[in-house]
């Protein structure tokens, strides 16, 4: 017996170090039982949104408009947890995307970081990562160090982050939100909403690269010496799942900021307070489910025979019509068929015509509703006619003639 416990003992000292999440319900669930997946989908396919979801509040959102689809008590003010570092990674892929930082910057642990306490992956004070590294580690494991790691190398300090965080919380129209911290544990006054959380989701979904990490289920960091499971088990057992990020905390609950994307159609389902991870997820999945079923993304097609705009006073009679396709629309499945596109244009235009000067609009209606309205412009320049040009221009067709 003796010899067998320590080989067992050998063998747990020699295998990789896995990073915890929030509490021991964010760590990575590689092996989770049959009979858990099963209730999640009995619970997905039967609540939907008409149910009661076991949160306290919760919002459907379409990612590329920020329509929003269904909610629940979504502007009530609660503990983010985890999630809160949706905001963080936000911050940190500005950084990258405007040149402050890069991926392949060393940055070295400080005191403060290496002691924070929570979800981690051990980093030490003084130890060396890439920013590259470290964005895994918070972006998949939830690890609090490697955020706060980061944080004091974008901003100089947690503090002077989390100043940056609520500043970029009131300029995205966040009205319910306050940030106290940038990993998102438990403080007085550390609160978001559902919705907010949905508006910081869609923004940072607009930065592709953070999907290179949060859709990992399983990686590594110090050679493989330290395993990092996602803590969001929907990438692994959803269809089409981006990420997006996990939360929890005895104050919050279990959270999660769900993101998925099928047939072109993107949505973010944020759930705020559940009582247990399993019902986070079921939530999750059940307002996913119930958007894509629901919801489709309708490409347009942009109207035909444009005719061109007359121009008084100008070296042109006319201007040219052009428009951008706005791309898609959302709309009901079974509203496909009544799509309709009223043009308004000008009977006249006087010169002088910039391009791109608009010119009238297009009103994409469903079952005539306007859901969408994008501009027609002029698709080139039109002089002032003068005297000069006048008779630049008599003579030029006088000497045609000739």
């Amino acid at each position: 017996m003796k010899k067998l416990l320590a080989i067992w003992m050998a063998l747990v000292m020699l295998a990789p170090v896995t990073a915890m999440g929030d509490t021991p319900e964010e760590k990575g669930e590689e092996n989770i039982p049959a009979w858990v997946i099963e209730e999640e989908v009995e619970m997905a396919s039967a609540m939907g949104p008409g149910s009661s979801l076991p949160v306290k509040s919760a919002i459907l959102m379409v990612e590329n408009t920020g329509e929003v689809l269904w909610e629940m008590d979504a502007d009530q003010q609660l503990p983010p947890a985890s999630i809160t570092k949706i905001m963080s990674l936000l911050l940190i892929m500005e950084a990258i995307d405007n040149g402050s930082i890069s991926l392949t910057d060393r940055v070295t642990c400080s005191e403060n970081a290496a002691g924070y306490g929570g979800s981690e992956i051990w980093l030490k004070a003084g130890e060396e990562m890439t920013v590259d590294e470290l964005v895994k580690a918070a972006a998949v494991a939830s690890a609090n160090d490697a955020t706060v790691c980061l944080a004091e190398y974008v901003a100089g300090s947690e503090e002077a982050f989390v100043e940056k965080m609520n500043q970029r919380a009131q300029e995205l129209g966040m009205k319910n939100t306050h940030f106290v911290c940038a990993a998102g544990l438990d403080h007085e006054g550390h609160l978001s909403t559902a919705r907010d959380i949905a508006i910081m989701s869609r923004e940072l979904l607009k930065h592709p690269t953070i999907k290179n990490y949060t859709t990992i289920w399983m990686d590594s960091l110090r050679g493989g010496a330290t395993q990092l499971v996602n803590t969001n088990r929907l990438v692994r057992f959803y269809e089409g799942t981006t990420g997006l990020k996990t939360g929890t905390t005895d104050g919050a609950g279990s959270c999660l900021s769900a993101t998925a994307e099928r047939d072109g159609l993107g949505l973010i389902a944020v759930v705020m307070g559940a009582d247990t991870s399993d019902h986070r997820f079921a939530a999750a999945r059940s307002l996913l489910d119930w958007g894509f079923a629901n919801y489709k993304a309708q490409p347009l097609e942009g109207p035909a025979g444009l005719t061109p705009v007359p121009v008084t006073r100008g070296v042109e009679p006319e201007v040219p019509v052009s428009f951008d396709l706005p791309g898609t629309i959302v709309i009901p499945r079974d509203k496909a068929e009544s799509i309709s596109q009223q043009v308004e244009l000008a009977d006249s235009v006087e010169a002088p015509v910039t391009a791109g000067q608009e010119l009238g609009s297009v009103k994409v209606q469903v079952d005539g509703k306007t859901v969408l309205t994008y501009p027609l412009v002029a698709s080139q320049a039109v002089e002032r006619m003068t005297l000069s040009r006048a008779f630049k221009a008599l003579l030029r067709a006088l000497l045609a003639a000739s």
